[in-house]
């Protein structure tokens, strides 16, 4: 199943989006409904609230009164993170099996107001944040709700600010217009994503570019790895080596809107197997075939690889798995590191990319012209390696 986080601050329009979704058929859990659930009367949530607030939280008929509770931790963040505490795993336990029951072709979209907060960004396959301006939401919070203006902001200020959220974001949402227009691109993304993006995964199959196109330099493009590091970490483990690599590693060259990711392996036995599947459950399938990279010295042998993608339809990714050590993964690393150092080397790389990509047929022929420049390339970022002292 495709695993969605849905995310936006109070007022922001997310539980319209979050209907949208259901309409076209997505199974949506709601966290605030779930919230709700694990402190209702007489459950232990309840009773943990009570020990650690005291039963002035509580209301007449002995059930939770979120005011009184939303006026102690909204004022106190150190109160906030103890009520968090508390309630966020009896959340995630609930979400985890609500999901499990849902079907296997499913576009599962969790509906959590603190994904941001509370770090859950890298446990989806895909994150979408509504925003909206904060003069709106006050407006919505006041006419929807009956809040004060100082209420309503005191509440937006206690979440993430849209910077935060914005670099959560693969998919960022406007809804500073009509509710037609928020409908018509919720609409869009899960055609033209979301459902694909569900088929892709569960059939392990990775998107690749389909013609060779150079894109301008995209300052987005270290965030958009960022976000995909932290799935893959999520996904292999914190403690390993993920390095941007490639093109879009390097400020201020245009490159083929791929996102380059080397994945540090103990040894490509290692690479295959349990880690390949879950990197595929992550949204990284490997690619079919064998991959390797050429070797920069005459006569020696190919630079063994793996190589995954992505199941995004919206964001290819190659994904290099590559042997600690070896030549093809410090290789990897001298290139972009070197390009990055010298601005003289980025503009002629830039120059041969843009008379490369003008007259080459397709992304095959693309890479095999520029491997004349890169033996030239290799010998001189060894060169700049060893009187610098760089070291991968």
């Amino acid at each position: 199943m495709l695993r969605v986080g849905l995310t936006g601050g109070i007022g922001s329009g997310k539980s319209a989006v979050a209907s949208r979704l259901v309409a076209l058929g997505a199974v949506v859990i709601d966290a605030d409904r779930i919230a709700r659930e694990v402190v209702a009367p007489g459950s232990e949530g309840l009773a943990e609230i009570v020990a650690a607030f005291s039963d002035g939280v509580l209301d007449a008929h002995g059930a939770l009164d979120r005011a009184a509770l939303g006026a102690i931790v909204f004022a106190d963040e150190a109160a906030r993170r103890r009520l968090e505490a508390i309630t966020h795993p009896r959340v995630r336990a609930r979400t985890a099996e609500l999901a499990a029951v849902a079907p296997r072709d499913a576009i599962v979209v969790n509906d959590v107001p603190l994904l941001v907060e509370v770090g859950l960004a890298p446990t989806y396959h895909l994150v979408v944040v509504v925003q909206t301006a904060v003069t709106t939401r006050v407006e919505r919070l006041a006419r929807d709700r009956g809040m004060d203006r100082a209420e309503a902001e005191r509440r937006i200020a206690a979440q993430a600010d849209d910077a935060r959220r914005e670099a959560a974001a693969d998919v960022l949402l406007t809804n500073d217009g009509t509710r037609d227009e928020l409908h018509a691109a919720v609409d869009a993304l899960w055609r033209e994503r979301l459902v694909p993006y569900e088929r892709n995964l569960r059939e392990r199959r990775a998107v690749r570019p389909r013609r060779l196109v150079l894109t301008e330099p995209d300052p987005t493009w270290p965030r958009q790895y960022a976000r995909l590091a932290a799935r893959i970490r999520h996904a292999v483990g914190a403690d390993v080596r993920v390095d941007h690599v490639g093109s879009t590693a390097v400020p201020g060259l245009a490159a083929k809107d791929v996102i380059d990711i080397q994945l540090t392996v103990p040894s490509l036995a290692q690479a295959d197997g349990a880690l390949a599947e879950r990197l595929a459950d992550a949204g990284f399938p490997r690619l079919p075939g064998d991959w390797w990279d050429n070797p920069r010295r005459p006569g020696g042998a190919r630079w063994e690889k793996r190589l995954h993608g992505s199941a995004d339809p919206a964001r290819p990714v190659y994904l290099h798995l590559r042997q600690a050590g070896s030549p093809g993964w410090r290789y990897a690393l001298l290139m972009r590191d070197h390009l990055r150092a010298d601005p003289d080397q980025r503009a002629a790389y830039l120059r041969l990319k843009r008379e490369l990509a003008a007259a080459a047929p397709d992304s095959v022929a693309y890479g095999m012209l520029k491997e004349p420049w890169f033996d030239e390339e290799h010998r001189r970022a060894e060169e700049w390696a060893a009187r610098t002292g760089w070291l991968p």
